[in-house]
């Protein structure tokens, strides 16, 4: 079964209380086009399997 999908504007007003912030109505757009992205941006990250015995490298090399 797969998880319903990620609401970005949802989120954003259910942070936007929790957090007791007040988003701007002119800025909101942008701050649910960014959520979203964040959000895809974390699914590719966490499609890959990363094996539990892997160490992050001490030198990052492009």
């Amino acid at each position: 079964m797969n998880p319903p999908a990620f609401d970005a504007a949802a989120h954003v007003a259910h942070m936007e209380t929790m957090l007791g912030l007040t988003i701007e109505e002119a800025w909101r757009p942008s701050v649910v086009a960014n959520m979203a992205a964040i959000a895809k941006a974390a699914e590719l990250a966490l499609s890959v399997d990363i094996p539990e015995d892997s160490e992050p490298a001490p030198v990052f090399r492009p």
